[in-house]
């Protein structure tokens, strides 16, 4: 198993009803489920279009309750787009981290472990989609087509979705210890 270091850059939460975009705070308690008030919160949660295998709106496990970004992925992506910068709060985040290139790539099963206790398991890629382009669309207005470049922009740089694996605390500026999972000796 490979090992690197990351930096939390930023929290943030998504606790309003009406949109998926975050603000930022400075520390936050994970729970099983995530973060309590985050409109991800949740072990479980009602099936939607991600997942067609089941009747829309069964009872799943929630694989989605953190998403990961990195600011060198989104800074890859503004360039693509030929934009000064994409805030994370943007794109719906629930943490910002820096210094690991490429977070979007890390396999399913490796684990984001905090110095608070936390740890989380990866769950995979986050699919871009037009919704968070939208968002980045409002604030470049000339800037044309932003919502749907975004899409290809952001394909294997969106960042990841997480499920708590352990509880605890998370601050903004410490430091993670990131295991990469190998999916020929898959950590159990």
């Amino acid at each position: 198993m490979k090992k690197a270091k990351a930096n939390v850059s930023a929290i943030l939460i998504a606790d309003l009803s009406d949109t998926f975009v975050t603000r930022r705070i400075p520390e936050v308690k994970l729970e099983f489920g995530g973060i309590i008030g985050d409109r991800h919160f949740g072990v479980t949660f009602p099936s939607d279009s991600r997942q067609p295998m089941y009747p829309r709106g069964t009872e799943i496990l929630n694989r989605r309750q953190i998403t990961i970004l990195s600011e060198e992925d989104l800074q890859e992506i503004a360039d693509d787009l030929e934009i000064e910068e994409i805030l994370p709060e943007w794109l719906g985040a629930n943490l910002l981290i820096n210094d690991f290139p490429e977070l979007t790539k890390l396999p399913i099963g490796s684990r984001i472990l905090f110095p608070g206790g936390a740890g989380l398991i990866c769950m995979g890629e986050n699919k871009p989609c037009v919704f968070p382009g939208e968002q980045i669309q409002m604030h470049y207005p000339e800037q044309p087509k932003l919502a749907t470049r975004f899409v290809k922009a952001g394909y294997k740089r969106r960042g990841i979705v997480c499920a708590v694996e352990c509880p605890g605390k998370i601050k903004v500026g410490e430091e993670v210890q990131i295991l990469i999972n190998d999916p020929a000796d898959p950590m159990q």
